[in-house]
């Protein structure tokens, strides 16, 4: 049976056009966010003394660099890497778990920054959205793991095969980079996995008309087994018949076995 043009249960044109429509938004939100990191790095080019935002590890002033260090980059080499993961994996996470995203990005926003600010040293300055970007993938590999229905293992698969190398980044590993903030944000990312596994609903599992065969060959299978099953002893024929004046029927006459004379 070919089924190359047969349509999949739940797989609608209503369905493939809201899918089309989550993917885009979950885009353009990523994409407006990176724009607005874009005007922020050209607004630190003009001299704008922007360390009072950054994250101060141990000091109360530094405090304020959990809202405003996601926002800055040090270098244009800085922002293109975290622009770069924020557009994969923010559309990613937003278009598989757009309710789930949204409650978890404070948490990872403040996560990747109280990271900074307990275990950085004194004195530095951390800023940068890489927390956020670490938290995303955890989240969306978090997710993967915890759900583990077919969109959550194939985003979680997509997170892995770009963004896999996060899982080592959370350690110290290069002079200069905020280890301390990505694993914030990382951890972050596991709690509201765990915490936001079932805001989105299942997507509804699509079906194959393969699938609708097999159910036929099994409702057809006990007529093959009622063929094969020995009719019940009430209905095999008789190929005997009682004598006369006998209550019961003879099926075989036995005859007594003639004795030898032991002479």
């Amino acid at each position: 049976m070919d089924t190359s043009n047969t349509p999949a249960a739940g797989d609608t044109p209503a369905t493939d056009r809201s899918d089309r429509r989550r993917v885009l938004r979950a885009f353009n939100l990523s994409l407006g966010f990176v724009l607005l990191l874009v005007a922020l790095f050209a607004l630190q080019q003009t001299g704008w003394d922007w360390r009072p935002w950054a994250v101060g590890p141990h000091d109360t002033g530094g405090l304020l660099g959990l809202l405003g260090a996601p926002l800055l980059h040090g270098s244009i080499e800085h922002l293109a890497a975290n622009a770069t993961a924020l557009l994969i994996l923010g559309a990613l996470a937003g278009s598989v778990y757009p309710k789930a995203t949204v409650r978890a990005l404070p948490l990872l926003w403040l996560g990747s920054g109280i990271g900074a600010w307990m275990l950085g040293e004194p004195g530095s300055h951390h800023l940068g959205a890489s927390g956020v970007t670490h938290g995303l993938m955890f989240l969306v590999l978090g997710l993967g793991l915890l759900r583990r229905d077919r969109a959550a293992i194939a985003a979680g698969m997509i997170g892995v095969l770009f963004y896999g190398g996060m899982v080592m980044t959370v350690l110290p590993h290069e002079p200069g980079v905020s280890w301390q903030s990505h694993m914030g944000g990382a951890a972050a990312g596991v709690i509201a996995a765990l915490l936001f596994r079932n805001a989105d609903p299942l997507a509804p599992r699509k079906r194959y008309s393969w699938e609708d065969e097999d159910e036929e060959d099994d409702a057809d299978a006990p007529l093959a087994d009622a063929e094969l099953e020995p009719p019940s002893p009430g209905q095999v024929p008789v190929l005997w018949q009682p004598r006369e004046g006998r209550d019961y029927e003879v099926v075989v006459q036995l005859r007594p076995r003639p004795r030898r004379d032991p002479s």
